[in-house]
């Protein structure tokens, strides 16, 4: 066993007793990224797609599998929140966590009822306009169940986030410029460069933002010495992408007691090697 493995046992070598089902997952939304990650997901064999939510009634009672074209036994039905209560879904389909790549306001349909039932709710939202409001909302659900909200679920980018701190510890008087790269029409600075900014110190207005063609998102670190130059960037190619890092928020986020929590919070065992959580953080 190397050090990564010591440090942090991943889900998939839990025992048999420790893993007694499969990993039940209800999506909030079936938009382009929804659906790509709805494919990640039925491709993983440790979990099973029970259902998805979206607004419009026109795909109401499809096989998410069906639609998409993957072989998969899941049932993966998809319903509009017109037809039942999260209450009502959660008791007909039960899930082990909800996975919500939908809008700022699916939260209002699904957090509360999530949390009494002591469902694991994952927040891919990217940004929602009063954050502040809504940690609280989601400190208050971390009572009764696990909340994760990343504004970029990305395995790579919170890799990065979390590199990116270490470095500033390291070199606290370097040079930061932030670079952030989107597709054309893609209005405000990304909510990822915005809690990249914040987490190293960056003043908000100082992140170069970039915006051409069909980018699905670039972000880029630079940290400048008088004799050197040290880059980390992460490119999104794919839409899929967000699927593995829902994937790994879900069954982390399932080993971990009640609480509140960031997808760096779940990479900062892996860490540990290098330097001590405390330290880091």
């Amino acid at each position: 066993m190397n050090l990564l493995q010591s440090v942090y046992k991943p889900f998939s070598v839990f025992s048999h007793e420790e893993r007694m089902y499969l990993l039940k997952v209800g999506m909030i939304g079936f938009g382009k990224t929804g659906r790509s990650v709805a494919t990640i997901i039925l491709e993983n064999p440790d979990i099973s797609l029970e259902w998805v939510i979206r607004s419009s009634t026109r795909l109401e009672h499809r096989s998410v599998p069906e639609f998409l074209g993957v072989e998969s036994a899941e049932p993966g039905l998809i319903y509009s929140k017109d037809e039942f209560t999260a209450k009502e879904i959660f008791q007909k389909s039960p899930v082990d966590v909800v996975i919500d790549f939908s809008s700022q306001s699916g939260i209002d349909w699904y957090g509360d009822a999530a949390a009494k039932a002591g469902i694991a709710i994952v927040s891919a939202i990217s940004k929602y306009d009063n954050e502040a409001v809504m940690d609280e909302r989601f400190r208050g659900y971390a009572q009764t169940t696990r909340v994760l909200w990343s504004p970029n679920i990305t395995v790579g980018i919170n890799f990065l986030l979390l590199a990116a701190k270490v470095m500033r510890l390291i070199a606290p008087h370097a040079d930061i410029e932030i670079i952030e790269e989107h597709f054309k029409l893609k209005p405000e600075v990304s909510g990822t460069a915005l809690r990249i900014a914040d987490a190293l110190d960056v003043a908000a207005p100082l992140v170069k933002t970039l915006r051409v063609g069909g980018i699905i998102g670039t972000h880029e670190v630079i940290f400048g010495f008088p004799f050197q130059t040290v880059r980390l960037k992460h490119e999104s190619i794919a839409r899929e992408a967000f699927g593995n890092g829902a994937i790994f928020a879900a069954k982390h986020l399932l080993t971990k007691p009640h609480g509140y929590y960031r997808i760096e919070d779940l990479m900062a065992p892996y860490f540990a090697g290098i330097s001590p959580p405390e330290q880091v953080f």
